[in-house]
C-alpha cells in the first residue's frame, strides 16, 4: 500500500474510539514507522507529524491499558518523537517506567527534569536506568531521597567515580538500605569498604573482610568506640529519614497538563479520562488549564457542599457537552465523597446553565459565582 493510502487508513482508525481499532492503529504505526526507518534511516517528514499527531491522540484519549502498550513498544524506539516521549515519562508510573527504563530518545536534561519534577517512583526509574550518565548520578546525589539513591547504588552499570560512591558510602551510616548493594558494588575501594564496615553487619563485614584486605580486629575496635560515643550522646542520631514530599504527585499531573496543553493536546475529552481513572487532582489541573481558572477556584467548586451548578458552569466554560455533564458529574462524586452535593435535585438544577450561557459567559459567570462561596 501506498504512504498515502496508510495515511488514509491511519487517520480512520484514528478517529475511532474502539479498543480493538486502537490496537490496530497502534500496531500500523509502530509497523510504518519501522518499516520507513529501514528503507529510509530516518521517519520520512510527513510520516513523523502524522505519528507524533496520532500518538499524541492515543496519550490524551486512551485508556491506561494502550498507553502502557504505546511505551512498551516506543521504549526502544529511535524514531519516537521527543516531546511524545517526554509526555510518556510523566504518565502514570505503570505508563512511564519502561521509557524511562529504555529510551534512546531521552537525553540528560530530560532524566534530571524527571529526578527535580517527578515522583519518587519514577525518580527511582531514572537510578536504575542503564548506563545513567554522570550528570544524572550527580542530580540523583544532589536530591538525597533514601529511596532513589538505593536504586543508584544496586545500578551497577551507572557512571559514577569514587567521590560520588564516597558519598553513598557516607550517606549509608544513616540508610542502611544502601549498605548491602554498597558492600558488593564493583567499584568499591578497599579504602571505601573500610569506612563501610564501621556501620554494616556482621554479614555484611564477612563479605567485606573476603572481597578485601582489611584489618577486622582493628576495625572493630573501632566499631565499639563509636558504639560508646554513640550512647554518651543520643542526640546526635541522625533525623528521622522523608521518604515522600508534600504535594508531588499534584506537581508532576500539573507539569503533564502543561505539557499536554503546550502540545495543543490538552481537550475536554481529556477530563473525563482522569475521571474514569479515579485521578481528580489531575482532572482539576485539566479544568483550570482549559478554562484558565485557578485551582484553589475549580477547588471549590468541585467541594461544594450543595452547589453542583458551579462545576456545571466550568465545564460549559470548557465546552463539556450538556449530555455529558451527568456522567461527569457523577464521576466526580464518586471519587469525592459526594461532593458536588446537592442530589438529584442539584443535579438537575447544574444542567440548566447548559441552555443560556456560551463558554465565555459561563467562564465569566462561573468567576462571579465562586467569589461569593
Amino acid at each position: 500500500m501506498s504512504l498515502a493510502g496508510q495515511t488514509q487508513q491511519l487517520l480512520e482508525l484514528a478517529h475511532s474510539r474502539e479498543p480493538a481499532d486502537r490496537e490496530r492503529l497502534l500496531r500500523s504505526i509502530i509497523d510504518l514507522c519501522d518499516q520507513n526507518e529501514r528503507e529510509t534511516g530516518a521517519l520520512d517528514p510527513a510520516v513523523k507529524v502524522l505519528v507524533e499527531s496520532i500518538f499524541m491522540r492515543l496519550v490524551v484519549e486512551a485508556e491506561q491499558e494502550i498507553r502502557q502498550r504505546l511505551a512498551e513498544q516506543l521504549s526502544t524506539a529511535t524514531w519516537a518523537p521527543r516531546n511524545l516521549v517526554n509526555v510518556l515519562a510523566l504518565d502514570d508510573i505503570e505508563v512511564a517506567r519502561p521509557i524511562i527504563a529504555g529510551s534512546p530518545v531521552l537525553e540528560d536534561s530530560d532524566l534530571i527534569r524527571l529526578l527535580v519534577e517527578a515522583t519518587i517512583d519514577h525518580q527511582i526509574e531514572v537510578a536504575k536506568r542503564p548506563q545513567i550518565s554522570m550528570p544524572v548520578v550527580a542530580a540523583i546525589l544532589n536530591q538525597d531521597e533514601p529511596a532513589v539513591l538505593t536504586a543508584l547504588a544496586c545500578n551497577e552499570t551507572a557512571d559514577i567515580d569514587l567521590s560520588s560512591l564516597a558519598r553513598l558510602v557516607e550517606t549509608s551510616r544513616r540508610i542502611a538500605a544502601l549498605r548491602s548493594p554498597l558492600a558488593r558494588h564493583p567499584k568499591l575501594s578497599s579504602e571505601l569498604a573500610q569506612r563501610l564496615y564501621l556501620w554494616v553487619g556482621q554479614s555484611l563485614r564477612s563479605a567485606i573482610v573476603s572481597r578485601f584486605a582489611i584489618d577486622a580486629v582493628a576495625l572493630d575496635a573501632a566499631i565499639a568506640v563509636a558504639v560508646r560515643e554513640a550512647h554518651a550522646n543520643p542526640s546526635s542520631a541522625s533525623p528521622h529519614v522523608v521518604w515522600e514530599r508534600d504535594g508531588e504527585r499534584e506537581s508532576i499531573e500539573k507539569r503533564l497538563v502543561d505539557k499536554l496543553h503546550d502540545a495543543g493536546q490538552l481537550r475536554p475529552g481529556y477530563l473525563l479520562r482522569a475521571l474514569r481513572e479515579r485521578r481528580l487532582t489531575l482532572f482539576v489541573a485539566s479544568l483550570s488549564k482549559l478554562g484558565g481558572f485557578s485551582v484553589p477556584e475549580v477547588n471549590l467548586a468541585v467541594n461544594s457542599e450543595d452547589r453542583p451548578e458551579l462545576l456545571a458552569l466550568a465545564c460549559a466554560a470548557v465546552d463539556i457537552d450538556r449530555s455529558v455533564f451527568p456522567t461527569l458529574l457523577k464521576l466526580v462524586r464518586s471519587i469525592n465523597e459526594g461532593l458536588p452535593g446537592g442530589g438529584d435535585a442539584g443535579a438537575t438544577r447544574a444542567l440548566s446553565v447548559f441552555g443560556p450561557f456560551g463558554n465565555r459567559d459561563a467562564a465569566a459567570t462561573f468567576r462571579k459565582a465562586i467569589a461569593t462561596v
